[in-house]
């Protein structure tokens, strides 16, 4: 899962920000598929969306898939993982 060459995006997490949130993503489920997205770029199109409003299917081509992205962060507010 290595990350893509692109242009950051304001919203981008930045090293620090990365390094505080990293330990905080749960493992990917056992005995499943692998995991074939980023989780440091799934959370920049999380960001990305919250910040500029946009439709979750007007995700820049340059992140991850759109469906994956909401995938994320839909299975995440259901669980409250990061609920304050």
């Amino acid at each position: 899962m290595e990350k893509k060459d692109r242009k950051p995006y304001p919203s981008d997490l930045n090293n620090d920000e990365w390094q505080i949130l990293e330990p905080l993503i749960p493992p990917a489920k056992p005995g499943g598929r692998p995991r074939s997205c980023d989780m440091r770029e799934i959370l920049n199109g999380i960001f990305y969306e919250t910040r500029s409003g946009c439709a979750w299917r007007m995700l820049p081509h340059d992140l991850p898939p759109w469906q994956s992205v909401y995938h994320y962060f839909r299975q995440w507010k259901e669980t409250e993982l990061w609920n304050a």
